[in-house]
């Protein structure tokens, strides 16, 4: 095992590893032990009891976070000519089509979200080799082949997110910064877990949420006592 480092120290000391916390308390605690230079994501690991190999126990969707994530998302939309200004004029910082599937193609993927109208999919759809593993490839389910492009590029800048179970149940999402204030990490978390809960599959048996933790980026996980967060 490697030596602890003085920060991991203090961080031990101010919290017990064993004990589950309410989400307040849980919040306040990762900011206490949290000692990145820089503004670190506070992330939510929710282990789910589903079959992710299962269609029919797939959790996945898409949520507004009312405060945002504090990062600013890179959004590309791929669309004909008679969408792009649309696109442009709600804020899209890449707007095209045969170009940009070009670049992708290419290996170009300097970008956080990708929105594309349901006409141009069979130009998108091959590039869901490159796109799919990063979490990329656009989906009716989350909003992101839609016609309505302002309101999904709207959307996407105001702070959605998307989330997806992996193939070990668990749900991984950033929803805020440590920056924040308390009071809107809280409300955050919360509307990504309430949110998780209400797409729970009519096929699922047993407990649906088995556990949350909490944590920063390099920090460790503080474990949610469920009852906090009862949605």
């Amino acid at each position: 095992m490697g030596k602890l480092t003085k920060n991991r120290k203090e961080a031990l000391a101010k919290f017990d590893k064993n004990a589950t916390y309410a989400l307040a308390d849980a919040i306040k605690t990762v900011k206490e032990i949290t000692f990145t230079k820089f503004d670190s994501a506070i992330d939510l690991d929710i282990r789910l009891g589903v079959d992710p190999r299962k269609a029919n126990q797939m959790v996945r969707g898409s949520v507004t976070l009312p405060h945002g994530t504090g990062k600013t998302k890179r959004v590309l939309v791929l669309c004909s000519p008679e969408k792009e200004d649309e696109a442009k004029a709600a804020g899209a910082d890449f707007v095209g089509l045969d170009e940009y599937v070009e670049k992708i193609k290419g290996g170009w993927t300097d970008i956080d979200v990708v929105i594309t109208t349901p006409n141009v999919m069979p130009k998108v759809g091959p590039l869901g080799r490159i796109l799919g593993p990063r979490g990329l490839m656009p989906n009716p389910k989350t909003g992101t082949v839609t016609m309505d492009i302002e309101k999904a590029v709207n959307e996407v800048k105001a702070g959605k997110i998307d989330f997806k179970v992996d193939k070990t149940g668990i749900i991984h999402a950033s929803v805020a910064k440590n920056s924040f204030d308390n009071n809107k990490i809280f409300d955050n978390a919360k509307e990504l877990i309430s949110s998780i809960v209400k797409l729970k599959p009519p096929a699922a048996k047993g407990t649906y949420v088995k556990s949350i933790y909490l944590s920063s980026t390099m920090s460790f996980g503080i474990q949610i006592d469920l009852k906090s967060v009862n949605a």
